[in-house]
């Protein structure tokens, strides 16, 4: 049993450092998740806590796991462990038959699995945290147990240090379909090869004789059979997903409506997009320099667009405050979140293909974008 007992807590040690490390890294990602299930629910007034608890359950998470792997205070973290997973699996459970979101979050967008895929990876691993939590008086000598802080402390102090760089900057790894080196057009094309959605119709029709309404299958359905049979209504349900190109939903659209993301994207010159979802909620201390670098590029002869979800009145008094001296187009909040996580953020492409990405704390000025991309 010892042999089990090990097996099962470096397996949720690892599950659990993942999973914490991936939400950690990406604090506003978890805040997002959060949102939509406190919205799914209709606990809209707790979306205020969206962020702290997206960081406190990446640390808790964090830090059992680190617990397990090091088998360090096994005594109190495997407490944890279990009620950790004793109220997730209820609730993993009621996400999947209720499915008020189709993507849970757990792993972050490091890793996308279905809610059901979820109550089954969790059902697993109730098991190993109540195998770790029977052998949990598993004794350690003195130098066992001083190493098991040592290493178990240092890195809870390099995950902190890795989030707050994280929060302040953005996650030192991408997992979204935005990413730096990422083709735009080919990321939201869709290959001929690629599998298409297959519907099952379930066909109702009146018998005229009887009044009845009988179901049947597109083999047999009564379409030609006008004197007995009346067209009632169809259902079709989903049975194969398509293939559902990375990035979806994208679209640039000026105040009238119209969709003029083909002319950005495939500007073979470099094109910068500062990403505001929100300009009411919009960091504006460096704004002066977001300013400098739209002029620059304006006097080069370079396209400077602002994408927001932002309603076209609020961006013209946001223009007529900041000096703002670029043009400002609509996208979806969504997939604004989606492309950086920082409001405002920005991005630079050249022939659809990313090249950089920075937070406002990080904007370059002209002779830095100059120095890293155009003198190479």
């Amino acid at each position: 049993m010892k042999i089990l007992f090990h097996i099962a807590r470096i397996i949720l040690g690892i599950t659990f450092v993942f999973s914490g490390f991936v939400k950690g890294i990406d604090p506003w990602g978890a805040a997002y998740k959060f949102t939509d299930y406190f919205n799914a629910m209709g606990l809209e007034w707790l979306i205020w806590a969206s962020f702290p608890l997206g960081i406190l359950l990446a640390f808790t998470e964090f830090t059992i796991g680190i617990a397990f792997i090091f088998n360090w205070a096994l005594r109190f973290f495997s407490w944890l462990g279990l009620l950790f997973m004793g109220f997730f699996l209820p609730l993993t459970l009621w996400i999947a038959i209720k499915n008020p979101v189709t993507d849970c979050g757990c792993f972050g967008d490091a890793i996308v699995i279905t809610n059901w895929e979820t109550f089954y990876k969790n059902t697993l691993l109730i098991i190993f945290a109540i195998i770790v939590f029977i052998y949990r008086k598993q004794k350690q000598n003195t130098k066992q147990k001083r190493f098991s802080f040592l290493f178990s402390g240092t890195t809870l102090i390099v995950y902190s240090v890795i989030v707050f760089y994280s929060f302040n900057h953005l996650p030192i790894v991408d997992f979204r379909p935005f990413k730096v080196g990422v083709n735009i057009p080919d990321a939201m094309s869709t290959p001929e090869n690629a599998q298409k959605e297959i519907y099952e119709n379930i066909f109702y029709y009146k018998n005229l004789n009887t009044g009845k309404v009988k179901k049947f299958s597109e083999q047999n359905y009564p379409w030609s059979d006008t004197l007995n049979w009346k067209y009632d209504h169809l259902n079709s349900k989903l049975i194969q997903k398509g293939y559902e190109p990375p990035i979806h939903d994208f679209t640039i659209e000026t105040p009238d409506g119209e969709n003029i993301i083909d002319f950005f994207v495939y500007d073979e010159n470099y094109t910068f997009m500062l990403v505001a979802y929100d300009l009411n909620k919009s960091k504006i201390k460096t704004q002066p320099q977001i300013n400098e670098l739209a002029n620059w590029a304006t006097d080069n002869e370079l396209s400077f667009i602002c994408l927001t979800s932002t309603i076209p009145e609020e961006t013209i008094a946001f223009a007529d405050e900041t000096g703002a001296p670029y043009e400002f187009f609509n996208s979806d909040e969504i997939t604004l979140k989606t492309i950086i996580r920082s409001n405002p953020g920005l991005l630079v492409i050249k022939d659809g293909n990313i090249l950089g990405k920075w937070h406002y704390n990080d904007i370059p000025t002209p002779e830095e974008f100059q120095k890293n991309f155009m003198n190479e």
